[in-house]
């Protein structure tokens, strides 16, 4: 049972939870979700066999991720098939997939730039979320905000390859 004021991820957004609702409809009992992004939304759940509610992972596994970032591949595919494969990625929950959208993405749009080329709409887009979803959960778990997360893990993964 989860207490108010934690955090949780539900979907694939990091949420507190500000209020427990006993028998709240159909008799069941719902939490009360804010996303940290967006104080104005409130999202209410069943608590029971809510298949889209997680815990945040731990700080331990943060740090497995960001050591292992070096390591994770860049997706594989022709640009009709990315999007797509974007989607599937974004969808799949896993931090590791984010990741792989987010080194994909950025390196694409080096590629562009160093061709003196506009970036690409699509790649920004699931770039920009794919690092929502990953630095807001390792924002929580490290006690960090959103941009000092974000400058954390560069200067990890930066050392790691020199």
């Amino acid at each position: 049972m989860k207490k108010n004021g934690e955090y949780v991820v539900y979907r694939k957004d990091v949420c507190k939870i500000v209020e427990r609702k006993e028998k709240y409809a159909n008799g069941k009992d719902y939490y009360r979700l804010i996303p940290i992004d967006d104080d104005t939304l409130h999202v209410d759940i069943p608590i029971e066999e809510n298949t889209y509610l997680r815990e945040l992972i731990s700080k331990e596994e943060v740090e497995k991720i960001i050591k292992e970032i070096p390591k994770i591949e860049v997706i594989s595919c022709d640009d009709k098939q990315l999007e797509n494969e974007y989607k599937t990625l974004l969808n799949s929950n896993d931090l590791k997939d984010y990741v792989r959208i987010i080194k994909t993405a950025y390196l694409r749009n080096k590629e562009r730039e160093k061709n003196k080329k506009k970036q690409s709409d699509k790649d920004r887009y699931y770039f920009e979320l794919a690092e929502k979803y990953l630095y807001n959960e390792f924002s929580i778990v490290l006690n960090k905000t959103y941009e000092e997360t974000k400058e954390y893990v560069i200067n990890e993964v930066e050392a790691l390859l020199k």
